[in-house]
């Protein structure tokens, strides 16, 4: 079933906003479902580690009906925010069992000395998510000191962005993503709109502690309230804001009048 009319206007005045506010903050977002297009965009970037396997069209079946990606550019063109989202299909099954799994395309690389004897463990959610699940990941945003678009609070607009879109065109039940243990012992989750924020702990094989990853997620009464709510605005002149999409994920009628890791 698709966006019903109330709602697909309440997202139209919505994202109009926040894109006005990232524009404004000098980032001009393009979302797209093509992936090898996002990886061309990632594997440029000398400067962070390689594109996690979930996002990777060389290592996941990956394309416009399980995910979706928005990257962020500067006026001058250049690369400056990333993130996107996997659609799970976890009907009979857990977030516990889909982890352990699938771990390789979790695992942050040389990490463990031995990915098959490693998995995740702490978050009582992991037995409770289930059903149609979202993974949202690859989140970045370039830091450019205390004026940058992080100090500006473009990090809660440009993830307001993709849950709205998630949920519009998909309706989740639970979505969840990883944030470091020093960013989720901070409250990151809240930046990025998550109610729920649960430590965890990736263990290798002799039960070494290999990384530390929050589990932060929230269920469908935890989206629906998130989307009811206001979004945040940045200070911003009058104007509309430049939105360019890519691939064939039908998002340009919304949005002309979005890890954690």
């Amino acid at each position: 079933m698709g966006i019903l009319p109330s709602r697909l206007f309440e997202l139209t005045k919505q994202l109009s906003g926040i894109m006005q506010d990232l524009e404004a903050s000098g980032i001009t977002i393009e979302i797209g479902d093509d992936f090898a297009r996002y990886r061309a965009l990632r594997s440029q970037q000398k400067d962070r580690g390689a594109i996690y396997p979930m996002f990777d069209v060389a290592s996941s079946y990956i394309d416009r009906g399980n995910g979706f990606w928005i990257c962020g550019f500067n006026p001058n063109g250049e690369l400056i925010h990333t993130q996107a989202v996997r659609l799970l299909d976890l009907t009979g099954t857990t977030l516990a069992t889909h982890l352990h799994d699938h771990r390789h395309k979790y695992i942050t690389p040389d990490t463990t000395p031995d990915p098959d004897q490693t998995f995740y463990s702490g978050p009582e959610a992991l037995r409770i998510i289930t059903g149609k699940v979202c993974y949202q990941g690859d989140f970045w945003l370039r830091a450019r000191g205390l004026g940058g678009p992080r100090s500006q609070g473009a990090t809660a607009l440009l993830s307001r962005v993709l849950l709205e879109v998630m949920v519009g065109a998909w309706t989740p039940s639970f979505v969840f993503a990883f944030v470091p243990k020093q960013l989720g012992a901070k409250g990151a989750h809240l930046r990025y709109g998550y109610n729920h924020c649960e430590p965890g702990r990736w263990l290798g094989p002799d039960m070494q502690v290999t990384e530390e990853d929050y589990l932060i997620w929230m269920g469908a009464n935890d989206m629906a309230n998130l989307v009811g709510r206001e979004p945040l605005n940045l200070q911003r002149p009058a104007g509309v804001s430049a939105v360019r999409t890519n691939g064939g994920t039908d998002v340009s009628g919304v949005l002309d009048a979005r890890a954690i890791i």
